[in-house]
C-alpha cells in the first residue's frame, strides 16, 4: 500500500514538474536576478557615480524639494526616495500631473544626473510575475498556478523519495540517468527549506487573484468592486481633497523629524506629497520596508500647510496581517545583508538547477527506453528535448543579450529601454530556432558555450563602453559595479566549463 502511494506521488511529481517546469524555470531565473537588482541597475547605468549612503537627510530632502519646485512646480504629486540603504542607494524624485517624470539627483549638488533610459534590474526582476507581453490578470493566474504546482511538486517529491536525506550525500557522475537523478535530488535537498518558503510566500503574494468570487459577492463586479475590496483591505489614509487655494508647503525636514520621533527614530525612506503648494496638501511619510523580515512600516500623514498629524498607521496591526507581511518580506529579501543575500542568490540558483535537472531527467529516462527498444520514439519526446534546450540554456543567452544591448544601443536613443527588452526576447526566440535545427546534444553544448562567453565578456564590454573596469571599480569601493562584473565572469566561466564537459561526454550527459 505504501509503495502504491509513493508511486502515485512520484507520478504526480513528475507530471507537475514537466507541465509547469518551463514557466517555473523562467520565474526562478528572473526572480533570482531580482536579488541582485540594485547591482544590475548600477551596471546598466554606468553614468551614475558610486553609491554613497546614508547621506545627510535634511540636505537630501532640501535638494529634492528645490529640484521639484523648479522642475515640476505645477505637478499634483511629488515623491522623494531618500538614499537609505543598498535597496535605494541614490536620491531619486518623481512627479505626476499634466506631465510626469523622474530624475536621479547628484548627492552633492542636487542637480539632475544624466542617466540612460533602461529597465535595468528592476524590469528583469518584475518579469518573474508580470511575464511581460501577457495581460496582468492572465499573468497572475499563470504565475499562481505554476507556484501552486511547485508547492505540490515539492510535497510529492518528499513523499516519493525514500532516501531523502541520504540523497544529500549521494552523487555518481558519469552514470547517465542515475547521475541526473542524483543531481536533481542533491540540489533539491540542499535548497528544500528555501524552495518551500519561496513557493508558499509566492502564493501569499497572489492570493487576492484567487478570490474573485468573494470580491464579486461582497463588493460587486468590475473595477469598482475590485477597488472597493482593496480599499477595505488597505484603507487609504486621510486622502487629499481637490487642490484649492495656493498655500506654502511646510518645511519637509521638520515633518520628517517629527515623524521619526513618533516611530522611535526609525529611518524615513519615502516622502510623498499630494497637491504641493496648495491648502489641501498632504504629506505621507513612510519608513523603510527593508528594515526587517516583516515587510511593513509605519505610515504617517500630515497636513502639508499646518503640519498637523492627520493619520498614523502603525507597522503592526493584526496577527494575520503581520503573517502576510512576514511572508512578503521573506520572499523579497529586501532586509538581507550581504551574506544572507548571497544565500538567497545561491538558493535561487539551486532552484533553477532543480527545475532544469528535473526537466532533463524526464527526457533522459525516456530516451534511454527508446535506445533499449522498450519504447518507440515519438514527437512529444523530441519536442520536450528541444524545448528544454531553448528554455534552460536559451534563457541565459537571452539575459546576456539584454546586458549587451544595454551597452551597444546608443545611450541617447529614444525608446532604448524597450529596445533592450525586445533584444532579449528576440535572442530567446533565436535559441528556439537553433534548438530545432540542431541535434539536442549539440544544441546544449553550443548554447551553454555561447551563454558563457557572452557573460564572461561583460567586464570587457563594461570597460570598453564607459564603465569603470572591474579592478578600478573594486579599488574605488564601487562594489555594485565591480561585483556585477566579477559575478558575470564567474558565471560565464562555469557555463563554458559545463559546455566543454558536455562536449566531451555528449552521448552520456544529454539526450541525443
Amino acid at each position: 500500500m505504501k509503495d502504491q502511494f509513493r508511486q502515485s506521488m512520484a507520478w504526480l511529481h513528475t507530471w507537475l514538474g514537466v507541465l509547469s517546469g518551463w514557466v517555473l524555470y523562467f520565474m526562478f531565473v528572473t526572480g533570482t536576478a531580482g536579488y541582485l537588482d540594485t547591482e544590475i541597475d548600477r551596471w546598466m547605468r554606468p553614468e551614475l557615480p558610486a553609491a554613497q549612503w546614508p547621506l545627510s537627510q535634511d540636505a537630501a530632502i532640501g535638494q529634492a524639494h528645490d529640484f521639484l519646485q523648479a522642475q515640476a512646480g505645477d505637478a499634483q504629486r511629488w515623491t522623494i526616495t531618500l538614499p537609505l540603504d543598498r535597496n535605494d542607494p541614490f536620491l531619486q524624485v518623481s512627479w505626476r500631473g499634466t506631465a510626469s517624470g523622474s530624475a536621479w539627483l547628484d548627492p552633492h549638488t542636487g542637480q539632475r544626473m544624466a542617466v540612460r533610459d533602461t529597465g535595468g534590474g528592476q524590469w528583469l526582476y518584475q518579469l518573474h510575475w508580470r511575464l511581460h507581453y501577457l495581460p496582468a490578470r492572465l499573468a497572475e493566474w499563470i504565475v499562481g498556478a505554476a507556484t501552486m504546482a511547485l508547492l505540490v511538486a515539492l510535497v510529492t517529491g518528499v513523499v516519493a523519495h525514500r532516501r531523502l536525506f541520504a540523497d544529500f550525500f549521494t552523487f555518481r557522475p558519469g552514470k547517465g540517468q542515475r547521475s541526473w537523478l542524483d543531481a536533481h535530488n542533491l540540489v533539491s535537498v540542499v535548497s528544500l527549506p528555501f524552495q518551500f518558503m519561496i513557493a508558499y510566500s509566492g502564493l501569499v503574494f497572489v492570493m487576492f487573484s484567487f478570490t474573485p468570487l468573494i470580491v464579486v459577492a461582497w463588493f460587486g463586479s468590475g473595477e469598482r468592486g475590485q477597488r472597493d475590496f482593496m480599499d477595505g483591505m488597505f484603507p487609504p489614509l486621510a486622502p487629499a481633497a481637490a487642490a484649492g487655494r495656493p498655500a506654502p508647503l511646510l518645511s519637509l525636514p521638520a515633518l520628517v523629524q517629527d515623524a521619526q520621533l513618533r516611530i522611535a527614530g526609525a529611518p524615513v525612506a519615502t516622502i510623498d506629497i499630494q497637491n504641493p503648494g496648495y491648502a489641501h496638501a498632504r504629506v505621507l511619510v513612510a519608513g523603510s520596508f527593508a528594515a526587517g523580515p516583516v515587510r511593513t512600516t509605519d505610515l504617517l500623514v500630515y497636513d502639508g500647510v499646518s503640519g498637523e498629524l492627520l493619520a498614523h498607521r502603525p507597522a503592526v496591526q493584526s496577527g494575520p496581517r503581520t503573517f502576510r507581511d512576514l511572508m512578503l518580506g521573506l520572499h523579497e529579501g529586501l532586509f538581507a545583508g550581504p551574506l544572507l543575500r548571497a544565500l538567497y542568490v545561491l538558493s535561487g540558483a539551486l532552484g533553477c538547477a532543480m527545475i532544469a535537472t528535473g526537466l532533463v531527467l524526464w527526457t533522459v529516462k525516456r530516451r534511454q527506453r527508446v535506445e533499449l527498444g522498450r519504447a518507440l520514439p515519438h514527437a512529444g519526446l523530441r519536442l520536450v528535448e528541444r524545448l528544454n534546450v531553448a528554455v534552460v540554456a536559451g534563457l541565459v543567452v537571452a539575459v546576456a543579450a539584454y546586458f549587451w544591448a544595454n551597452r551597444l544601443i546608443p545611450a541617447a536613443l529614444p525608446g532604448r529601454a524597450a529596445l533592450e527588452q525586445q533584444t532579449m526576447f528576440c535572442a530567446w526566440a533565436a535559441t528556439f530556432l537553433h534548438a530545432v535545427l540542431r541535434r539536442p546534444a549539440r544544441a546544449w553544448v553550443e548554447q551553454w558555450a555561447f551563454a558563457g562567453l557572452a557573460l564572461a565578456l561583460l567586464p570587457l564590454l563594461n570597460a570598453a563602453t564607459g564603465g569603470l573596469s572591474m579592478p578600478r571599480a573594486l579599488a574605488a569601493g564601487d562594489w555594485a559595479l565591480g561585483g556585477f562584473d566579477a559575478t558575470a565572469l564567474l558565471a560565464g566561466t562555469l557555463l563554458m566549463v559545463t559546455a566543454v564537459s558536455l562536449h566531451r561526454r555528449a552521448d552520456q550527459a544529454v539526450p541525443c
